[in-house]
C-alpha cells in the first residue's frame, strides 16, 4: 500500500509546518551545517536510525560540515505522509542535540 500522497495546499503549507525546510525539484530539502565533520557524522546516524524506524529514508549528501538532506517518496514520485512524518522526526532528533 503507498503512502498518502500530499495535496497541492498540503506541500503550500509545508513552509510554515517545517521552516527549516525548503521544496526543490519536487522534493523537501534541509541543509544543515554542522560544527566539526565528527558531528556531521554523527548527525548522519541519528538520521539513519529516525530513517530504520519509519522504513523510509532520505539521500543525504555530506560535504565536510554540511548535510543536505533530500526526501521524496520514490514509489511514488512525489511528496507524501512519509515525507512530512521523517522531516519533522529528523527535526526532533537534531534539536535533541543527536
Amino acid at each position: 500500500m503507498n503512502p498518502r500522497r500530499l495535496t497541492a495546499t498540503e506541500v503550500n503549507d509545508l513552509a510554515q509546518i517545517l521552516p527549516m525546510w525548503q521544496i526543490s525539484e519536487g522534493q523537501l530539502t534541509r541543509e544543515i551545517k554542522a560544527p566539526t565533520y565528527a558531528i556531521a557524522i554523527d548527525w548522519v546516524v541519528a538520521i539513519a536510525g529516525a530513517a530504520e524506524s519509519l522504513d523510509h529514508h532520505p539521500d543525504i549528501d555530506i560535504r565536510w560540515r554540511t548535510l543536505r538532506i533530500a526526501l521524496i517518496t520514490h514509489s511514488t514520485g512525489c511528496l507524501t505522509e512519509l515525507d512530512l512524518n521523517l522531516a519533522t522526526l529528523i527535526d526532533t532528533v537534531l534539536s535533541s542535540g543527536a
